[in-house]
C-alpha cells in the first residue's frame, strides 16, 4: 500500500479516535452533572433515569469497541500490516478502508463472517 494513502488513513483514524474520546469525556461529565442534580422523585421518574443511564452505558460500550478497533488499526499501521485481511491476507480495497478505516476483513471474508453470524 502506498505511503500517502496509509498516512491519510492514519490521520483519519487519529481524528476519529479524538472524536470518540471527546464524546466519552463529554458524556461522562454530562452524566455526572445530571446524576448530581437528581432530586428525590417518584418511581416513574427514577425508572426513566435508569433507562437513560443504561442507554448511556450501551452507547459508551459501542464507542469503546470502536475505539479499540481504531487503536488496533493504528497498531497494524505501525506493524506494516494495515490494509490486509486478517483472515485471507488479501489486500482490502482502498474504497472499503475509506468507508471503514478500521476494517480488518476484505469484502468476501466479511460476507462469509456475516452469513455465519445470522
Amino acid at each position: 500500500m502506498e505511503a500517502a494513502f496509509i498516512q491519510k488513513m492514519k490521520e483519519l483514524l487519529l481524528s476519529m479516535k479524538q472524536e470518540i474520546v471527546d464524546k466519552l469525556i463529554a458524556s461522562d461529565e454530562e452524566f455526572r452533572s445530571l446524576f448530581e442534580e437528581l432530586e428525590p422523585r417518584d418511581q416513574a421518574d427514577e425508572a426513566s433515569d435508569d433507562t437513560d443511564r443504561r442507554m448511556l452505558d450501551v452507547l459508551g460500550i459501542q464507542d469503546m469497541k470502536r475505539l479499540k478497533a481504531i487503536d488496533n488499526a493504528l497498531i497494524r499501521i505501525e506493524q506494516n500490516r494495515y490494509g490486509s485481511c486478517v483472515k485471507c491476507g488479501k489486500k482490502i480495497p482502498h474504497e472499503r478502508l475509506e468507508a471503514l478505516p478500521y476494517a480488518v476483513l476484505c469484502i468476501d471474508c466479511q460476507r462469509v463472517d456475516e452469513r455465519k453470524n445470522r
